[in-house]
Parts: structure tokens; sequence; C-alpha cells
């Protein structure tokens, strides 16, 4: 379930811990951090990188 909008999110059988997937309903970016229950956080935003 979604974290923000309690949506189901489906993610494939090959799923690993880390990884990112998309709520199909309120569009969140969320972390996968449990399989087993599977359980998502809305994921942080991605810093800019200057190349310093």
């Amino acid at each position: 379930m979604c974290p923000e909008c309690d949506a189901r999110v489906s993610v494939p059988d090959d799923v690993e811990r880390g990884e990112l997937v998309q709520c199909p309903e309120c569009g969140v970016e969320l972390e996968v951090v449990a399989l087993e229950p599977l359980r998502f956080i809305v994921a942080p935003p991605e810093e800019e990188d200057w190349g310093e």
C-alpha cells in the first residue's frame, strides 16, 4: 500500500529492497524497505550532483 494515498502498489516478483517504484494512483516515487511483508516509504528527493 502506498503510504501517501493507500493505493495498492504491485511490484515484480524479483523486486529487491532499496528499489524504487511508482504509485499508480498518485504518482509518488516509493522505495521498497521490506519484502515480507512488502512495505514502502516515500523516496527522498534526488539531490543535484554539481560535479564538485
